[in-house]
C-alpha cells in the first residue's frame, strides 16, 4: 500500500475511534444530566452545562479533519461514505449533549423540587432507555455492523410508550393554579428530550447502514 494511502487509512481510524470516544462523552451526559435532575443538583447542573464544551469541541475537531481529508484524498466507495457518515453521525451525538444540557436547565427551573416518586421512576427508566440505545447504536458503528442496529426501531418504541407513561402521570391528577401548570409543561419538555435522544440513536443506527451497504433504509 503507497504510504499516501497507508496514512489516509489511519486518519479514518482515528476520526472511527474519536467519534466512538464522542459516543461515550455523550453516554456519560445522560447520566449526569439525569442525576443532577432527580437530585435537584445545582453543582452537577452547572458542571453539566460548563462539560458541553468538551463535546462540541470534540466534534467540531473531528469536522475539521473530515472536511480535510475529503479535500486532500477525494476519497471513493466506502471510503467516502465512512467520512460522509461520520459526519452526519457526530452532529447526532453533539445534539444528546445539548438535549442533556436542556435538562440540566429544566432541573434549575424546577428547583427545588422534588419529583414525586412515580415521576422520578419514569425519568430513571427513560435514562436507562436512552442509555441503552446509544450503546446499541454506538456498538452499531464501532463494530461497522448494521445488523445490529435492526433492534433500535424496536427499542425506541418502549421510549415512546415511556414518554406517554410520563404524560398521563404528570396530567392525569389535574393542576390546580398556574404554578402547577407551569412545572407540569416543564416536566412534559423533559422528557421528550430524552425521548429525542433516543430518536437521534436510530438514526445513528440509520447512517451504518449506509455507510456500510451504500443503502439508506429510514423506518
Amino acid at each position: 500500500m503507497p504510504e499516501t494511502r497507508k496514512v489516509f487509512h489511519e486518519e479514518l481510524d482515528q476520526l472511527h475511534a474519536d467519534a466512538v470516544r464522542l459516543a461515550a462523552l455523550a453516554s456519560e451526559a445522560i447520566q449526569a444530566g439525569t442525576a443532577c435532575l432527580l437530585d435537584f443538583d445545582l453543582a452537577a447542573a452547572k458542571a453539566v452545562i460548563a462539560g458541553d464544551k468538551v463535546l462540541d469541541d470534540l466534534t467540531h475537531s473531528i469536522e475539521e479533519r473530515t472536511y480535510l481529508l475529503l479535500a486532500r484524498q477525494q476519497p471513493m466507495a466506502v471510503d467516502l461514505r465512512m467520512l460522509v457518515t461520520t459526519l452526519r453521525i457526530i452532529h447526532e451525538l453533539e445534539r444528546i449533549g445539548d438535549l442533556m444540557v436542556n435538562v440540566a436547565k429544566g432541573a434549575r427551573r424546577l428547583y427545588p423540587g422534588p419529583l414525586d416518586p412515580k415521576l422520578r421512576g419514569i425519568i430513571d427508566r427513560m435514562r436507562s432507555q436512552a442509555t441503552a440505545q446509544l450503546q446499541l447504536a454506538t456498538d452499531t458503528f464501532a463494530e461497522r455492523d448494521p445488523a445490529k442496529a435492526s433492534a433500535l426501531a424496536d427499542m425506541d418504541d418502549v421510549m415512546d410508550d415511556l414518554q406517554k407513561e410520563l404524560y398521563r402521570t404528570i396530567f392525569g391528577a389535574g393542576a390546580h393554579d398556574e404554578a402547577e401548570v407551569q412545572r407540569a409543561v416543564q416536566i412534559a419538555l423533559l422528557g421528550r428530550y430524552f425521548e429525542r435522544i433516543a430518536d437521534h440513536a436510530v438514526n445513528i443506527g440509520e447512517r451504518v447502514g449506509y455507510m456500510v451497504t451504500g443503502e439508506f433504509n429510514a423506518d
